[in-house]
């Protein structure tokens, strides 16, 4: 027969294992969720400022008030409240490039950069990098910079970079990232903040995790985030307003065709 070894978990008749520990014993109430999920990912388990860091991350992504991802979810329990994980599916699968995927994005921005240049010794170094990363980038989007209702400034990104700085973890990601949020209005000519999303994703990658994984953490977070929403919706629903708000408020127009004519 094949093998299929794993570090995760495995069970026998009378015992589960989890990353080489006994998990009815050495997990189970005695590893917080943010730490486990932490320590699946890497395969390591997380010291306490690492922990501290992540779970403000995913504290700062669990919920953002009515988002296309919650009102989804939401609609979606409406048309089936049979299948909880199809309205919390539904609002998962919203997470991109507009909402959650950020931090992923400027994750991943921020590191192809830092590979291309040495790393600054200072915050003078670090403004001239920026600004050079910013020309080299001028005319496209840059991930994390601009948030549709925060216009002068997200609350959470100075709390997150606050608590990077406690925990001595504020790394190459976040020094980059904190620098183009100083010089941007330089190469761009207008001031825009720093949104929360990607300052989490500057610390997810920071905090060395894969980033590749970095919009399945947010997606974990907001996964807590959606199930709220659900409980707020069994105790004081909205979605069939929402619903009806569409519904008796359309109107017909005349078909519009797509495209050119075809012969």
């Amino acid at each position: 027969m094949p093998e299929y070894p794993t570090a995760l978990g495995a069970s026998s008749r009378d015992r589960i294992t989890l990353l080489g520990k006994d998990l009815a014993e050495d997990v189970m109430g005695e590893v917080g969720f943010g730490e486990l999920a932490f320590w699946l990912a890497t395969q390591r388990r997380p010291g306490k400022g690492e922990t501290r860091v992540f779970e403000a991350v995913l504290a700062a992504l669990a919920d953002h008030g009515f988002t296309p991802t919650a009102i989804v979810t939401r609609l979606t329990y409406l048309s089936a409240p049979d299948s909880v994980q199809g309205a919390l599916a539904a609002g998962l699968l919203g997470g991109g490039s507009r909402f959650l995927g950020v931090t992923e994005d400027c994750g991943r921005f921020l590191h192809e950069r830092l590979e291309q240049h040495p790393r600054p010794l200072d915050e003078d170094g670090w403004d001239a990098l920026a600004l050079e990363v910013l020309q080299n980038h001028k005319g496209q989007r840059v991930p994390g910079l601009g948030h549709h209702v925060h216009k002068d400034g997200d609350p959470r990104t100075p709390r997150l970079f606050r608590i990077a700085r406690e925990e001595d973890l504020f790394g190459p990601h976040l020094s980059l990232f904190a620098a183009i949020g100083r010089v941007h209005p330089r190469v761009l000519g207008k001031t825009l903040p720093l949104n929360g999303a990607g300052v989490c994703g500057a610390a997810l990658a920071d905090l060395g995790l894969p980033l590749e994984l970095l919009r399945g953490f947010a997606l974990l977070a907001r996964t807590a985030g959606l199930i709220g929403q659900l409980a707020e919706e069994l105790r004081n629903p909205v979605a069939n307003e929402i619903f009806l708000s569409v519904d008796l408020n359309n109107s017909s127009v005349p078909p519009e065709p797509y495209g050119g004519q075809h012969g």
